[in-house]
């Protein structure tokens, strides 16, 4: 996927984000913090990859503010893509893929260590829900502790039954969070 255009806070995609990183603020609290990258550009653009390199400069920065804290990532669709590739460098605690775009291996790149969360949509037909189901299975065969969770009928956008994507998504990172503790 290429494009030049540039990606805007108004644009759906962005949005959704928005209410999700809400969401984790008010489920986490004060003492987690909650930060949201905007890619500069909408598309992947191989071989740059420009959103990996946007969210390890906002990672970057992030741990330069904070120190180096455990980190959970959570990415859709595009995002999760990132969140796999960020991951495969170390130094992050758990991934929540949601309605990942991954073909051929993405999930071999969390190494174990790595908790994983694979949040998908059974009726998306811009991501394979099957596709993330057998990643997740396949990282959990090399000892990952990765789950899929199906969210029956619903599409790639998540604005179908937003707070079960809320929801999952908050309870484990909290869990994440709990066990880092």
């Amino acid at each position: 996927m290429r494009s030049a255009e540039p990606s805007r806070w108004w644009q759906p995609a962005n949005l959704r984000m928005v209410l999700l990183a809400s969401a984790l603020r008010r489920r986490l609290g004060r003492d987690v913090k909650v930060v949201r990258v905007q890619y500069r550009l909408r598309g992947w653009n191989s071989p740059r990859q420009d959103p990996v390199r946007d969210a390890a400069d906002a990672l970057q920065q992030m741990r330069a503010r904070y120190g180096p804290k455990d980190v959970v990532l959570v990415g859709h669709s595009m995002g999760g893509r990132v969140a796999a590739q960020l991951a495969s460098e170390g130094g992050i605690a758990a991934v929540v893929a949601l309605a990942p775009w991954w073909y051929g291996d993405k999930a071999d790149l969390i190494p174990v260590g790595t908790r994983l969360l694979v949040l998908h949509g059974t009726a998306d037909t811009r991501t394979d829900p099957e596709v993330s189901r057998i990643q997740a299975g396949r990282a959990r065969q090399r000892g990952v502790d990765a789950h899929w969770v199906g969210i029956e009928g619903v599409g790639h956008h998540m604005v179908r039954q937003w707070r079960q994507w809320h929801r999952r998504t908050a309870d484990f990172v909290a869990e994440t969070v709990d066990l880092l503790r």
